[in-house]
């Protein structure tokens, strides 16, 4: 697969919930930077924060674009989402719903994820559940 080809597969795979079909995808010590998170090293790591983000959030991404260079990648995109239960440090949840722009980058190596950093405005997000 093309480095466009697996970017595009692991949204493919994350708008499905299929978190088995991501993790696939991944390095085995992949590096996961979350937005306003620490990193997270290794699968096992980021099956655990996708459980956690399953458990309070329900997103879909639309508005894909990918951008490709070598063997780094980037993405724009619109996070569609709803907040299903507390999440610690943020305000309750009662199901509201969210839109805003995301981002994230890519580095690939022999034809896996090495690195995932993504980014959204935490502020808007607040915004907009907080009511």
């Amino acid at each position: 697969m093309t480095t466009k080809e697996i970017i595009t597969a692991y949204y493919d795979a994350f708008n499905r919930g299929d978190t088995d079909a991501m993790c696939a995808l991944l390095a085995s010590d992949v590096a996961h930077h979350v937005n306003e998170g620490s990193v997270r090293h290794g699968i096992d790591a980021f099956r655990e924060f996708s459980a956690h983000m399953t458990a309070c959030y329900k997103e879909t991404l639309t508005d894909i674009v990918i951008f490709v260079e070598g063997d780094r990648a980037a993405a724009e995109f619109t996070v569609n989402g709803a907040y299903l239960a507390d999440d610690d440090g943020l305000p309750p949840a009662n199901g509201q719903t969210y839109k805003l722009p995301g981002g994230a980058f890519f580095a690939l190596k022999d034809g896996k994820i090495t690195r995932v950093t993504t980014y959204y405005n935490l502020s808007d997000w607040i915004a907009q559940v907080a009511g």
